[in-house]
């Protein structure tokens, strides 16, 4: 009897993708964080829905004279671009740190040469210069650099570890301040707002003097006083957004679209107001999200990005690591102010600063960009389930540590 019945229910006793499994995937599977690969899904399932709610309305928009955008033109692109890189991220988030280490110096000199040329060669669109073409498609160094810069930075802080005489703030300040540089030039300054703060976080968890500190946070808004007297850009948008001087239509627009559908939204396609957004599918998708879909629908979408960034954060609690714990927590932090930004934007908290909002706007550079850097968070926050790790531990000596 006993041997009819496992003839009839055999039973697999390969254990694939179970805690034995040690082929590649398998151990993929079991060291990844689960919870944060099913938070970005999440996020790429609602840009879907918004892209191709959003669609339309850009479609419109850049429809003229002999050129014709169909409807759903900028959704099926966007799933194209999902469809490379997807891909992209879960192998990248399958490599060894080290491995992933040396390919992000190597990509991040790449990216600063690229950034380089960009005002020599790029093409000029709204009034700057931050792509470079080629003809098929447009390449956007700043983007990528985002992700490389993060882990290429904590490398360099992590160095501090082994020889306590290297001046690692002052090399790692010079490069960013580097990258601010060819930011301005491009101009765009909520990139370079976001490059000096992540540099800020991590030169604080690194253990940089509290003096330090205050320091650079008055030299920031020193900093931002100067752009508004000696930097077009900056004075621009810093007019518009407290003084409502100039062309402040966008933001005070994308207000009224967000607000326009209540609490609940006036279902998927139902929105008017998105029509009238200079850039709906990308920059203000947030506004269309609040009109079709609702301010609960805001509100959620606001809490999956602080999900992401504090399950980063709490992951990160007992690692050992200090190469690990700058490099994950810097593109924690990069990750969750892009989406910040974004959504002060959209809300009229902040001036109009041209970015997108992670894994929901349109884009293919931002899309390829944000998987990349995610598919590192991936890898630097994977655990090896069968390691006990003990709690992460500082002993207090009496004096700060400095860099």
């Amino acid at each position: 009897m006993n041997l009819s019945l496992a003839k009839a229910f055999p039973i697999d006793t390969s254990n694939r993708y179970g805690r034995a499994d040690r082929s590649a995937v398998g151990r993929w599977f079991w060291e990844i964080d689960r919870v944060l690969l099913l938070l970005v899904a999440v996020l790429i399932a609602i840009g879907l829905v918004a892209v191709a709610a959003a669609s339309p309305a850009a479609g419109q928009r850049y429809s003229g004279g002999s050129v014709t955008v169909a409807p759903l033109y900028y959704f099926y692109r966007q799933t194209m671009w999902l469809a490379v890189s997807l891909p992209i991220m879960i192998l990248i988030s399958m490599m060894p740190r080290e491995r992933l280490k040396r390919l992000c110096l190597i990509g991040a000199a790449v990216c600063l040469v690229a950034m380089v040329l960009v005002p020599l060669i790029g093409p000029e669109k709204n009034g700057a210069r931050r792509w470079i073409s080629f003809g098929f498609a447009q390449f956007q160094p700043s983007e990528f650099l985002k992700p490389l810069y993060i882990v290429a930075i904590a490398w360099l802080l992590s160095l501090k570890e082994k020889d306590k005489g290297l001046p690692v703030m002052l090399l790692s300040g010079a490069l960013t301040g580097l990258v601010a540089v060819l930011l301005m030039i491009q101009p765009d300054f909520g990139s370079t707002i976001i490059f000096g703060t992540v540099w800020v976080v991590m030169i604080a968890l690194a253990g940089a003097n509290i003096r330090i500190l205050a320091g650079m946070g008055v030299g920031g808004i020193v900093g931002v006083v100067l752009a508004y007297f000696l930097y077009d850009v900056a004075t621009v948008r810093i007019d518009g957004f407290l003084f409502g001087e100039g062309d402040n239509f966008q933001v005070e627009n994308a207000m009224r679209t967000l607000t326009a559908g209540g609490l609940f939204g006036m279902g998927p396609g139902g929105g008017t107001r998105k029509f009238h957004l200079p850039e709906p599918h990308t920059d203000y998708i947030f506004s269309v999200i609040g009109e079709e879909f609702g301010l609960i629908a805001c509100m959620a979408i606001a809490a999956i990005y602080c999900a992401i960034v504090v399950r980063v954060l709490v992951k990160l609690l007992d690692e050992d690591e200090p190469f690990a714990v700058l490099a994950a927590a810097g593109l924690a932090c990069q990750f969750g102010l892009q989406a910040l930004i974004n959504m002060a934007v959209n809300v009229q908290l902040a001036p109009s600063k041209g970015m997108t909002l992670p894994f929901i706007s349109y884009g293919g550079s931002s899309m390829l960009a944000l998987s990349i850097g995610m598919g590192l968070l991936l890898a630097f926050t994977r655990r090896n389930p069968y390691l006990k790790r003990s709690p992460y531990v500082v002993k207090w000596s009496g004096e700060r540590p400095t860099l």
